[in-house]
């Protein structure tokens, strides 16, 4: 199916509207779209399914875009398509925002609003109307995923920077969903550091104790665990690490939480898709043999 051709299937009350499919490493990588209730309007996600989908139901891998991306973005940058297809696992890619609800500034700059939902569910108005991206990811579209797609309910969730927070924080609030966990270069304490103060309290209001509850950090030391063991990819040439990231700060929390971790820093990389395309291929490894075991 070529660009700009439409077809739907409707699971239950579920329509799912397809935007683009190509073949794909013996696969399909395709783009859709379904109208959200969390978001309250259209969503688009991008989907690869593996050669041996055609004959059975995969583990599905959640992947979460960071800052400015949208649901294209891993899927033609990553190179991830030919692993998961050796390892028979399906990648869902979500967008990063709501794109249908607007309000006035959202895309006045390019860490809050529009390409930076930071997945979570806003609480503070305008943004609680829409921005609801916790409970889209975490609910809403693996049901539609599940419906529509020979997919199983054994699930994996990874992602960068904003989608390594979100990741990790998704993992860590909805532990019995997840069976793995991974991020490259992840906002590993956004209450601590300009990234996240802006969203939190932009979406959240300007009470703390309420940011904590999206903080992995935070998470990890109020007794939030994962059941099995992370892994975090880092850059030791990423501009952003000691403003934005500090990973240092989540693996000390994990240490004295004894969550197993193990943060791994590379010299000479830095916080682009060349990055996570060199270490992709480890992390649907990882993934693997967490979800096919």
């Amino acid at each position: 199916m070529s660009d700009g051709d439409v077809a739907s299937a409707s699971p239950g009350s579920t329509t799912v509207r397809v935007r683009a499919e190509h073949a794909c490493c013996g696969g399909v990588q395709g783009f859709y779209e379904h109208d959200s209730e969390a978001c309250a309007g259209p969503m688009r996600f991008a989907v690869f399914m593996p050669p041996c989908a055609a004959d059975e139901k995969v583990p599905v891998l959640y992947y979460l875009a960071g800052l400015t991306c949208t649901e294209e973005t891993f899927p033609i940058k990553a190179g991830a398509q030919r692993v998961a297809a050796e390892f028979g696992i399906a990648l869902v890619c979500p967008d990063t925002s709501p794109r249908a609800a607007r309000y006035p500034g959202d895309d006045a700059s390019w860490d809050f609003g529009q390409g930076a939902g930071f997945y979570l569910d806003a609480t503070r108005e305008p943004y609680a109307a829409s921005y609801r991206m916790e409970r889209w990811i975490t609910a809403e579209l693996p049901s539609v995923i599940e419906g529509r797609f020979a997919v199983n309910e054994r699930r994996g969730i990874f992602g960068h920077s904003m989608g390594g927070h979100g990741a990790l924080t998704l993992a860590l609030r909805h532990p019995s969903r997840y069976r793995s966990v991974s991020a490259f270069a992840p906002i590993a304490a956004p209450s601590q550091v300009p990234w996240g103060e802006k969203a939190f309290a932009g979406y959240l209001g300007d009470d703390r104790t309420s940011w904590a509850e999206h903080d992995a950090t935070e998470l990890v030391k109020a007794g939030g665990r994962f059941p099995s063991d992370v892994l975090i990819d880092q850059g030791e040439s990423d501009k952003f690490l000691e403003a934005q990231l500090k990973p240092e700060l989540l693996e000390a929390a994990c240490r004295d939480a004894v969550q197993s971790i193990q943060v791994r820093r590379h010299a000479g990389y830095d916080h682009g898709y060349f990055f996570v395309q060199t270490f992709v291929g480890d992390h649907l490894r990882f993934h693997a043999a967490r979800l096919n075991g």
